[in-house]
């Protein structure tokens, strides 16, 4: 991994601007015709998708609580063949993970597996020489993560950025000034509960691309950036699931696996898209929200998760789409499906606050209603208390859990599949089974078990 060129964005906290900042520093990149390896710490779909709009690539989530640490490592070092420059988008705090002490699920973690230099941005409203001592804080607080530079953010003016520089070269002098990025509302991105507002509901226009690629341009020192180097990555205890290779079933017969990709269902990891093409599948994408049926010739679906209560009355009114997809879990073609994509196999969500009742696919006998609060949060774990289409009983998967809404009562005749836990506290049964169904609303990212795609796949052949 010697002669890569790269780097983590981080913050001290969340709200710092690692997003608009990583996105400004891609634009320029791009516009400096450099490729660009897009990368996010953590669980995280929404950023993922304005890195993709941005550079054209596909961004990968590093995440070394929900996968071991040498998939992480050799995943990162996959993306990087060729000339490319990578930008790593940290999440939370440089080292907030899943505990006080240990760096699980941080981007501090992340950092010391991929060995790629850390660029801090700080918020420095309201900061002058304090903005110093915490930067030296962090510059020191661990030995296995390099703190190369340091970008201000939020600066209100040119001797506000003037003395920001003076006391980093008079107190933390080892550590770069990168630049300064000055106030601007108008390069906030809107959100909504779940973070921000997805790139398929949010396009950025390519006035506001050229403008993010101006800031980074007029701000910051894209010279030195872009020559930041990986440093050879720390040899670390593996952590995580299994890493044994996935068989592949199937031989030379085309196994072609149906996975809806549109603005209601955009949450799922390229990992798992990779995954299950090593396994041996062909994916052939398709729309809830616009297709009137199932693409042909398919032997298994993927219903990933995203926002279908948004796009409620959309997918009501597609009828074809509901008829097609109940068809196929009759004739038990193997369905996978999460979070937003269970939501879709449900009878409906029941109106509420803002949110008018749809009727939905109807495979499991229950209807769904949207909370004003957050339901769940946080990486789950789960154990597979019987045999599914991805997974045999006794396999342990990971993925991870955010929602608004909830189900009603499963039917007692709908198999439950999964003991899930966090951080070793048992939270009960989940992983609903009819026939070769089976849906739940954990986000599994499948290079923590790497046998489920190639579970999957293989239930796509029987």
């Amino acid at each position: 991994m010697t002669n890569m060129h790269g780097f983590m964005i981080a913050a001290p906290q969340s709200g710092s601007g690692k997003t608009t900042i990583s996105l400004a520093i891609m634009a320029a990149l791009v516009r400096r015709n450099l490729t660009v390896a897009p990368f996010k710490c953590g669980p995280d779909f929404i950023d993922p998708s304005y890195h993709r709009m941005i550079t054209g690539c596909p961004s990968i989530n590093l995440d070394a609580w929900m996968c071991s640490v040498e998939f992480v490592r050799q995943t990162f070092k996959t993306c990087m063949t060729g000339q490319k420059i990578a930008v790593i988008e940290g999440v939370m705090g440089l080292f907030d993970g899943i505990g006080s002490t240990s760096k699980e699920g941080s981007s501090a973690q992340i950092a010391a597996i991929t060995g790629a230099p850390v660029v801090l941005v700080v918020n420095a409203r309201g900061m002058a020489a304090s903005a110093a001592a915490l930067v030296k804080g962090f510059a020191g607080f661990d030995p296995q993560i390099s703190l190369t530079g340091v970008i201000f953010n939020n600066v209100g003016s040119d001797s506000h950025a003037a003395l920001l520089k003076e006391t980093m070269a008079t107190h933390c002098p080892e550590i770069i000034c990168y630049g300064c990025i000055p106030r601007d509302e108008a390069l906030v991105i809107p959100s909504r509960h779940l973070g921000l507002v997805t790139a398929e509901d949010n396009p950025l226009s390519d006035l506001f691309i050229g403008k993010l690629a101006d800031i980074a341009e007029s701000y910051l020192d894209m010279n030195e950036l872009s020559q930041l180097q990986i440093s050879p990555p720390l040899t670390l205890e593996k952590q995580g699931s299994s890493e044994s290779t996935p068989s592949v079933k199937g031989g030379a017969e085309r196994i072609c696996i149906a996975v809806a990709r549109d603005a209601a269902f955009c949450f799922m990891y390229e990992d798992n898209l990779r995954l299950l093409r090593e396994a041996g599948a062909e994916l052939s994408f398709f729309s809830p929200l616009s297709d009137a049926a199932l693409p042909g010739n398919i032997n298994g679906i993927y219903l990933p998760g995203g926002y279908p209560e948004l796009y409620a009355r959309q997918l009501h009114d597609n009828r074809g789409m509901k008829e097609s997809i109940r068809e196929a879990v009759g004739g038990d073609v193997p369905v996978y499906a999460e979070c937003g994509g269970f939501v879709y196999l449900t009878e409906g969500i029941d109106e509420s606050d803002n949110q008018p009742a749809a009727d939905f696919a109807g495979v499991f006998q229950v209807r769904c209603r949207m909370l004003p609060r957050r339901k769940a949060l946080g990486y789950r774990q789960a154990e597979l208390t019987q045999n599914s289409v991805i997974g045999v009983k006794g396999a342990v998967v990971r993925g991870h859990e955010f929602h608004y809404s909830e189900i009603g009562t499963m039917p007692p005749e709908i198999e439950r599949c999964y003991q899930v836990s966090r951080q070793g506290i048992i939270l009960g049964v989940e992983g609903f089974r009819t026939r070769n169904c089976f849906a739940s609303y954990i986000h599994l990212h499948f290079g923590s078990n790497q046998e489920i795609a190639a579970t999957f796949v293989a239930a796509c052949v029987d």
